[in-house]
């Protein structure tokens, strides 16, 4: 009875949406696809480096080009931005865009109001908490008489109220002003008990936070999928049906998944503490050299200091059972290809290591996109590019994709396997060690791309060949 209360009452909040319910213009008339979304990081969001990203925009981004491929002519992505979820839904029927894309759930409530796409990911809604504060919650009775939010217009609120009947003083606030990334951050803080996000979010949010637990899981999974309008565009809808089709079959979206929150998980959430203690105590100290080197190379000093903390933990004088030294950790081998005279002076080893990492970048292949390269490139710096290669190679005969990390990182670790490695050119490798080494500077930059920000160049446009490097740094001041 609860549910049918809070459909009839969703109906009556959005009928008045249908009235002035104009159809935004056609596809193959105006050229332009309009996609309502929310701010946030798995959505659509500007970056460090000025640019647009998110799991949504990128997918919005795909299908633009598919349509323009289909329709011999650019289609221009319009990315409608409203303040909360709550407002997409009603946006989508107002006719202020073709589709919405924003993490939705497809829950039954919705499904009156509008037409879901494919699933494109499954996710579990999960009760989130201070695991410094409090004891994780083992049943829904441990969130009685608690202070409890959860963003206004979410499925949580449906959920909420199917569990509530049976829960006395299960009472929570539906916040229209805070998403899920703000309620998080309250959490951490300790101003509120609980709240309830989704699994991939978490995992992701809890690099930032480390004391956020996830608790108990509420219901089933849930699967999230675009939304179109149900009396709209049906040739946009099948060409959605087509797109979908597409990249699940050829693994973009694997590699899109995997690019945003397929690294989430690979740090202990105590390596992530002693991160941001040291990115606090340590950093500072040696950040003018990551700047420096990226003014020379044009790598993101954010992504050299990632490189550095986990190479070294940012100690100049690391050393490693096998004479692996320095900040960067370079090998005899590379520290004299780079010119290095001291693997212990920090600032040689920052400015080889990016050196070194530009120079792997450009001995993958050119088809390959980032950020694929830049992962490819930094397996390489672990494992060597000989070994990346046949991992590769490897990835090409089980009929997975060369060019894509997703599915590279599935089988380097296959390179300790004598079925394996006894046919690859250059034999066995601990295949694993770069896979790990790869996620964990993805987790750490990710971290860095929010608290640091990024430096704006000195020289404009230069990046750095080996004969300039000793040029270029006689010019600065």
């Amino acid at each position: 009875m609860r549910f049918i209360l809070v459909i009839l009452i969703s109906l009556l909040v959005l009928a008045g949406c249908q009235k002035p319910a104009k159809p935004p213009p056609s596809v193959r008339e105006s050229f332009q696809l309009s996609v309502v979304t929310v701010n946030g990081p798995t959505t659509y969001y500007v970056t460090g480096s000025d640019e647009y990203a998110g799991f949504e925009y990128d997918l919005a981004r795909l299908f633009a080009r598919d349509l323009s491929a289909t329709l011999g002519r650019e289609v221009k992505l319009n990315i409608v931005l409203v303040d909360n979820v709550s407002q997409v839904i009603p946006a989508l029927m107002k006719g202020r865009a073709s589709i919405a894309a924003a993490n939705l759930t497809v829950t039954r409530a919705r499904e009156y109001l509008v037409r879901f796409g494919p699933t494109y990911q499954t996710v579990r809604q999960q009760v989130v908490y201070n695991s410094e504060s409090r004891k994780a919650p083992k049943k829904i009775s441990d969130l009685a008489n608690a202070r409890i939010a959860i963003p206004a217009g979410t499925s949580y609120v449906d959920r909420l109220n199917d569990l509530a009947a049976n829960v006395p003083g299960l009472t929570w606030v539906e916040d229209v002003n805070s998403n899920s990334d703000e309620l998080l951050e309250r959490v951490a803080e300790g101003s509120l008990d609980f709240t309830i996000a989704d699994s991939h979010f978490v995992a992701m949010e809890r690099n930032y936070y480390p004391n956020l637990g996830a608790g108990l899981d509420l219901g089933d999974a849930d699967d999230l999928a675009w939304a179109f309008r149900k009396n709209g565009d049906e040739w946009l809808y099948q060409q959605a049906l087509i797109f979908f089709a597409r990249i699940k079959q050829d693994g973009t979206l694997r590699s899109l998944i995997d690019r945003y929150y397929g690294h989430s998980e690979r740090v202990k959430q105590t390596d992530v503490t002693g991160f941001l203690v040291k990115m606090k105590t340590v950093l500072p100290k040696y950040a003018a050299l990551f700047k420096q080197a990226e003014e020379l190379t044009g790598v993101d000093w954010r992504m050299l200091a990632a490189i550095g903390y986990q190479e070294s933990h940012w100690d100049p004088f690391a050393t490693s059972p096998t004479n692996v030294r320095g900040m960067m950790m370079l090998t005899e081998e590379t520290a004299d290809r780079m010119g290095v005279t001291d693997r212990l002076d920090p600032k040689q080893s920052v400015m080889a290591g990016a050196r070194y990492v530009v120079m792997l970048r450009e001995m993958i292949p050119e088809r390959v996109p980032e950020p694929d390269r830049t992962w490819l490139a930094l397996a390489s710096y672990n494992i060597g590019y000989a070994h990346l290669e046949d991992a590769r190679k490897l990835a090409a005969r089980l009929k997975l994709n060369p060019d894509a990390w997703a599915d590279v990182k599935k089988t380097l670790p296959l390179l300790t396997q004598e079925k394996y490695f006894s046919a690859a050119q250059y034999g066995y490798a601990r295949g694993g060690a770069p896979v790990h080494f790869v996620e964990s500077i993805r987790t750490y930059y990710r971290i860095l791309e929010k608290y640091e920000q990024k430096r704006s160049p000195l020289l404009p446009g230069f990046n750095l060949v080996s004969a300039d490097f000793e040029r270029a740094a006689e010019l600065r001041p």
